[in-house]
């Protein structure tokens, strides 16, 4: 427990960043996707990546948002992102996404997998009936990934040198979070946790499949990361209670901090150096729970996450 203290210490509580987007490289004939992008840190992410001439795929459920996202953005940077409709709690709607996206790009460099959900009421299920937090943290950026992958692979073999990239999204709060598979799915068991257990299991989970991911993938050019953004003021936070947001409300920092840490891994030269490794603010190596990178429950992970999908 003590270690546990003083890793969400760690985290919470960050030195100030030595690293910042003005460090990011041209990005120039580079393609890139972002995950939950009309708001907060994938927002932030995709105004960066715009700004160093990323085409960027700002990749959200509702057109409407998105839009006005990409909107804004375009006044901010005289750049314009495209809108990929994407939604993770769908199962159907991710593949659609990966193949609209695949329609129209035949190479992919960076994958953002940022998009998610925090804390919703434990009513609340993917439309494949899954806990959706597990449906859109992890089963749904695994799929989205899945299918992604001969992009990025064939991306990575016509620049071995530079490699491909592919980050995801966790959170501090996986040193509080385990693997239940019996709730990954409705059912009492499930309905036994409590919305911010269920939320402390998906992020947990990020890392898992992360690291396997790494393990599985990076001998072919594929560097996949984890990360902790920092504790982020930002629509994330909408289903927790007044009291909850008005405490860490004090240790909050704006959106444009929580882009700094997947930004440096997904753009930076050394993040090419970086495959399966889990990193924290503002951009540092940080170490997630030992178990996290087990590699037989890694396998047993990314096997149940492969029948899921099967059939889709």
């Amino acid at each position: 427990m003590g270690n546990t203290i003083s890793s969400v210490f760690t985290h919470t509580f960050p030195p100030a960043p030595r690293y910042s987007v003005d460090d990011i490289p041209d990005l120039t004939g580079k393609v890139a996707i972002v995950t939950g992008a009309n708001t907060g840190v994938g927002k932030e992410t995709v105004k960066a990546l715009l700004a160093h001439n990323a085409k960027v795929y700002l990749a959200a459920r509702s057109e409407d948002k998105a839009q006005a996202a990409i909107d804004d953005l375009r006044k901010q940077t005289g750049k314009e992102a495209s809108f990929l409709k994407l939604d993770l709690a769908d199962l159907k709607s991710v593949k659609a996404a990966a193949l609209e996206f695949q329609g129209k790009e035949k190479e992919l460099h960076i994958l953002f997998n940022n998009g998610g959900v925090m804390a919703p009421p434990v009513d609340q299920l993917t439309a494949d009936g899954y806990d959706l937090q597990m449906g859109t943290n992890v089963l749904g950026h695994f799929y989205f990934t899945k299918l992604l992958l001969p992009t990025l692979i064939s991306t990575a073999k016509a620049s071995p040198e530079e490699h491909v990239r592919v980050v995801t999204t966790s959170s501090m709060m996986h040193f509080f979070g385990s693997l239940n598979f019996n709730t990954f799915k409705d059912g009492p068991a499930r309905r036994r946790l409590s919305p911010s257990t269920l939320y402390c299991q998906s992020k947990y989970g990020n890392i898992v499949f992360a690291a396997e991911l790494a393990r599985r993938y990076g001998d072919q050019g594929v560097v996949s990361t984890s990360l902790h953004p920092g504790v982020i003021r930002s629509d994330l936070w909408r289903y927790t209670s007044k009291f909850e947001s008005w405490v860490t409300g004090c240790l909050m920092y704006s959106p444009a901090y929580g882009a700094l840490t997947q930004l440096w891994g997904g753009t930076s030269k050394e993040g090419a150096e970086l495959n399966g490794k889990y990193l924290i603010p503002w951009a540092r190596i940080g170490s997630p729970r030992r178990d996290a990178l087990d590699p037989v429950l890694g396998k047993q992970l990314w096997e149940w996450l492969e029948e899921q999908v099967q059939n889709i």
